[in-house]
């Protein structure tokens, strides 16, 4: 990579760009390999989603992640350079992918800003490859957009990514970035297109709760057996509009209803659109130190503040909450150690409290080696036993086996990674997958030695609220 970090380009005129863009379109001829130029430009307080929803174009691909009580949004799209991968080898292959673009970058403008130089935006597949040739997802998608906006607290930085190939026209390019710098430098939210009338329910198609229950019971069989300590079974329910569901306003509004979580929205550029509220960080990286979290065992809340208090202390004593919360314990930080991780740390187990559920979580911190790439992490740590199960191998090759469904991104890994080697994961919960006019929701249930098959259908049943509930109140 090439840094560029004078007074000269973090305040570019036109002629300084395209000075840069004759240069670097004759280093892409000269190397036959394209370039990419990232140009970071300071802006007032910025809202990513505001700017997504302004500007964004449903045939684009399109990245958002915020964690709304930590004041920090990451959204991009419009992807200028795309890879896609699959098999064993796809957080590898997209490690190997995202290098060789960083060899061929220049970096410009204020270097200082955490989201500034280009990132890499991924979604990762539940399993590393697809049970339908037509999935709206390939197993692992990882894209540099073509405009990014950050957001930390109340600085706020917009990125212009380029590619420069050896027959690319500097004219044309620079009249394009130059519009781009500008129109940033004084986003005007006066320009998002108009409001259009919200798609209504027309039909719910939620799965019979037997056949959830008797797939609980096969699962059990199989953990008396002595295949598995732990699974993780998942169901659906489809959602069918009256038109096309745009899936931007919800996101919007799960951002106000659960300003502790993840809320996050991943698009295909074709139509399908992966969004939600996830209360499950996978993990984090910034500056070597890792945050991650585990989080297992589940109750729903109570319709008073009696009742709450009294699921909530059952939870933290359940015998069988609290083995399958040590089991997801155990393996993240087994796998930690497996990456070259030091110094790992283990909070105290609490009580995280949504408004439809609560769950046992234990925050985990570490160090890990500067040579430990965040996607060499995340392809250790996925899928922890709170998505799969334990041990992994068993417990993951038997979920297809039980669920009548492609996972796709859900129980998957959404996030993003820069040149510095910080990174922040998700893992895709509490989430749905808008295609045309139908959405699909998404749950799950770990099963473990001592699961009553009713409770954990109960239990699917409050997970798929924190959408479903978001959604009709707005449709």
């Amino acid at each position: 990579m090439q840094f560029i970090d004078t007074d000269r380009h973090r305040n570019p005129d036109r002629d300084s760009l395209l000075l840069l863009l004759r240069a670097c379109r004759d280093e892409a001829e000269e190397d036959n390999h394209f370039k990419l130029i990232s140009i970071a430009i300071n802006c007032s307080h910025m809202d990513p989603l505001a700017v997504l929803d302004s500007i964004a174009d449903s045939s684009e691909r399109h990245f958002y992640l915020e964690q709304p009580n930590d004041g920090v949004a990451l959204a991009g799209a419009d992807a200028v350079l795309l890879g896609t991968f699959e098999g064993e080898s796809r957080f590898d292959s997209a490690r190997r992918w995202a290098e060789d673009v960083l060899d061929h970058t220049v970096v410009l403008g204020d270097l200082q800003h955490p989201f500034s130089g280009p990132h890499f935006f991924c979604g990762f597949t539940f399993a590393d490859v697809g049970r339908s040739a037509n999935a709206p997802f390939a197993p692992a998608t990882v894209m540099v957009p073509r405009w990014q906006v950050g957001r930390l607290g109340w600085d706020s930085v917009a990125v212009a990514n380029i590619r420069v190939d050896a027959d690319s026209d500097p004219v044309q390019l620079a009249d394009r970035v130059w519009s781009a710098y500008n129109k940033f430098k004084g986003f005007d939210y006066n320009s998002a297109p108009s409001v259009t009338a919200k798609a209504s329910v027309q039909s719910a198609q939620p799965e019979d709760p037997l056949a959830y229950q008797e797939r609980v019971s096969k699962a059990l069989e199989s953990i008396r057996a002595g295949l598995y300590a732990k699974i993780v079974l998942a169901r659906t329910v489809e959602l069918h509009f009256d038109r096309t569901f745009e899936s931007l306003s919800t996101v919007a509004d799960l951002r106000t209803d659960y300003p502790g979580c993840h809320v996050f929205s991943f698009t295909n550029g074709a139509g399908a659109a992966f969004f939600g509220a996830s209360p499950e960080r996978l993990l984090r990286i910034r500056d070597h130190s890792l945050q991650t979290v585990a989080i297992a065992g589940s109750e729903p809340r109570g319709d008073s503040v009696q009742q709450d208090a009294r699921l909530a202390r059952g939870l933290l004593t359940s015998r069988k909450d609290l083995h399958e919360h040590q089991l997801v314990v155990d393996s993240i930080e087994r796998r930690l150690r497996k990456v070259g991780a030091t110094a790992i740390q283990r909070g105290k187990p609490d009580l995280i409290q949504l408004s439809n559920v609560q769950h046992i979580v234990t925050p985990i911190t570490a160090i890990v080696p500067e040579t430990c790439h965040p996607l060499a992490a995340v392809a250790e740590m996925h899928p922890t036993p709170a998505v799969g199960g334990t041990p992994r191998a068993p417990a993951c090759a038997a979920i297809p086996l039980l669920e009548t469904f492609d996972r796709g991104l859900y129980a998957g890994v959404l996030g993003w990674f820069n040149h510095r080697g910080d990174g922040d994961f998700i893992v895709g919960l509490r989430a749905a997958l808008a295609q045309a006019s139908t959405v699909t929701l998404y749950a799950g249930a770990g099963i473990v030695e001592g699961s009553d098959p009713a409770k954990e259908f109960l239990e699917t049943e409050a997970k798929l609220r924190a959408v479903w509930q978001t959604i009709d109140r707005n449709h």
